[in-house]
């Protein structure tokens, strides 16, 4: 019997905690979780029942429940402010970027080509168990990298040891490598990224831009637009040696024509909120640089200590930029593979929705209803249970259970209507709401 519901495309509106699904897949799950016998059935004889076919009530269901989601982004993605935020969970998949458990094997494993089923499952090379062994990293049957390398840098913090140090360096070596090699092999998909911003950055060009935020590393955007042929407004000068300045962010680009100009369609703005592979700090700037060293590259390494190293140029220009976008009034903030556990980020977003009463905030992820079920048990943060009572109470908040390459196919293009088309719209919204 199936009840994990990962996967299972389906939206949450504000004030209700009924799922309501977008395919027919998702419909069968939900339906049948409701009688609790799961998708299968299994008789006396050990045969598979199949689910009841869907009826033609069943189908108008889905087709209403799809028109009406559809309307709800077109609505949201329209406003004037609107924001993407992007977590590590738009970077995996057909996209190829690491995992933080990825990260662990090939920072770790003697052998980083083995599986979990493998006989070198869990076999450390030398070097990383005695360091483990050092800084008192005992988890062996769950490790996870962010945990182990906050363990060194407190350890760090009280001991002058070249070799957990250098072991350090070691380790933030193969996590820069491995979030850009993905990006330079060209080997990854990164069709959902370029339907993203075909969709929601080619907006009206009289609204402002649309703001992207990441926490990821790697180039997946920058190459995305590139092979668009878009522009990025990234906080970096437009010189030979791009250095970084947050009054760029300011300024915009404009197509002249004799006495008149116009905004271009298909500019964004991109903050990476903890740095990239393609930053590196030099002669007290920051500057692009395609092949930093672990030591000089500009980014904030998965540790618990990089609440602190957000407060610190240029992570600080940008948490504020994310700070300030949050506050803006008529705004869409949308939220995809991000799972809350963030505390810097996380605490703001959960700040503003209550503080700003014309935000709206809908959080896409491929197990956002597991981890509203969680309750901020077994692994899920405990702002998914923040959020879920928010929503419960009538706050703007939509959830929808589905993964970015999901998402992205269900966001409506925002391509500027024409008079007629807006006139249509507003005349039939009109209706709807009488």
């Amino acid at each position: 019997m199936e009840t994990n519901p990962d996967g299972y495309i389906s939206f949450m509106k504000p004030g209700n905690k009924k799922w309501l699904p977008l395919d027919d897949n998702s419909f069968i799950f939900w339906r049948d979780q409701k009688i609790d016998i799961g998708l299968d059935l299994i008789d006396d004889n050990d045969d598979v029942i199949p689910p009841a076919p869907l009826t033609d009530s069943d189908k108008d269901i889905i087709r209403d429940n799809r028109n009406y989601f559809k309307d709800i982004l077109l609505r949201s993605l329209q406003l004037p402010n609107l924001s993407f935020f992007a977590g590590s969970g738009t970077s995996l998949g057909e996209v190829g970027g690491p995992s933080m458990w990825d990260l662990w094997v090939q920072a770790m494993w003697k052998n980083p080509s083995a599986k979990k089923d493998d006989v070198d499952y869990g076999c450390l090379k030398e070097t990383a168990s005695k360091i483990c062994d050092k800084v008192k990293y005992s988890e062996k049957e769950y490790p996870n990298i962010e945990h182990f390398l906050s363990q060194c840098d407190a350890y760090l913090s009280f001991h002058n040891d070249k070799a957990v140090s250098d072991f350090l360096t070691e380790v933030k070596s193969i996590i820069l490598d491995q979030c850009q090699k993905f990006i330079i092999s060209r080997k990854s998909n990164l069709s959902s990224y370029m339907m993203l911003l075909q969709k929601m950055a080619r907006r009206r060009v009289r609204d402002p831009r649309l703001k992207v935020f990441t926490t990821n590393y790697d180039m997946t955007f920058e190459t995305s637009a590139s092979d668009l042929g878009m522009m990025v407004i990234d906080g970096f000068s437009y010189t030979g040696k791009r250095k970084f300045d947050g009054k760029y962010f300011n300024y915009d680009v404009i197509k002249r024509d004799e006495n008149e100009h116009e905004f271009i369609e298909g500019v964004f703005q991109l903050y990476k909120l903890h740095g990239s592979v393609s930053w590196s700090r030099s002669d007290g700037g920051i500057y692009e640089n395609n092949d930093p060293s672990a030591s000089s590259a500009c980014l904030i390494y998965p540790a618990k200590g990089k609440y602190q190293q957000a407060f610190i140029q240029p992570h600080l220009e940008l948490l504020s930029r994310f700070f300030d976008s949050l506050r803006v009034k008529n705004s869409c903030f949308v939220i995809s593979g991000f799972g809350f556990n963030d505390d810097h980020l996380s605490e703001p977003i959960y700040s503003a929705i209550k503080s700003n009463p014309s935000l709206r905030l809908i959080v896409a992820d491929f197990k956002c209803a597991t981890h509203i079920e969680n309750d901020g048990k077994n692994g899920s943060s405990k702002y998914w249970k923040l959020f879920s009572e928010l929503a419960l109470n009538g706050y703007d908040i939509f959830f929808v259970n589905a993964s970015f390459k999901d998402f992205v196919r269900l966001i409506p293009d925002l391509k500027a209507l024409t008079p007629a088309d807006q006139l249509a719209k507003a005349i039939k919204q009109a209706g709807v709401e009488r």
